[in-house]
């Protein structure tokens, strides 16, 4: 799987008319691979009556026990339970199971996959085609942007350091492109940030901070 088995709503994006959860109900009731399709041996069917009588309807439980999924487990005894009241009999118009026109099956995730119908809409064919070109692209935009400005840094490098030969071959040496290597700093401990010192007067003022001065050193 392109995206994993945690992105369903970005699964279902790529889909017409399918949900996350459809999505997801799909993968782990029929395509799975570890999904055991095969026909069910006389072991597992008593295994599950006996699961089914020790647990009944849990199914979610039962299921990883008898090596199914919860619907093939339910079906599967649903199934003895008819063959054992001697309901094979019925046709399959007098089926109770079977559904009628106009009727939804309520677990089609369960069900094999049947062909798509050739005569589609236009949507539902541009859509497909826009699902086929986002799954063939196993580079998204994000990558695809990354490897782009990595190209052009790389250019940018290249002619910078062309530029610095031939000036260096001239006899003129430059710092081009270089950041200087120490940086002015300010010293918290010892200034004031941001100090404006005010501009002097007309007046002399020196009278007065030496009392300053001495009433603070008093103080």
């Amino acid at each position: 799987m392109k995206y994993g088995k945690n992105q369903w709503a970005r699964i279902a994006s790529l889909l017409h008319r399918k949900a996350a959860k459809q999505c997801k109900a799909r993968w782990y009731e029929w395509l799975d691979p570890s999904v055991k399709k095969t026909e069910w041996s006389r072991e597992e069917d008593e295994k599950l009556l006996h699961l089914a009588k020790l647990m009944p309807t849990q199914w979610r439980t039962i299921a990883p026990i008898v090596g199914r999924t919860a619907n093939q487990c339910l079906e599967r005894y649903e199934y003895l339970l008819d063959k054992a009241q001697n309901r094979e009999g019925l046709s399959a118009e007098e089926d109770p199971k079977r559904l009628r026109p106009g009727e939804i099956d309520p677990n089609p995730e369960t069900k094999p996959a049947r062909p798509d119908p050739v005569d589609m809409d236009e949507d539902e064919l541009e859509m497909l085609s826009e699902a086929r070109a986002r799954l063939a692209n196993t580079q998204g935009k994000k990558a695809k942007r990354k490897a782009r400005e990595r190209q052009l840094e790389i250019a940018r490098r290249m002619a910078m350091m062309q530029k610095r030969r031939e000036l260096r071959a001239a006899g003129l040496g430059t710092f081009l492109g270089l950041a200087p290597k120490t940086k002015p700093c300010m010293d918290y401990n010892s200034e004031i940030p941001f100090e404006k010192q005010p501009p002097k007067g007309f007046y002399d003022t020196s009278g007065k901070n030496q009392k300053s001065n001495l009433w603070t050193f008093n103080v």
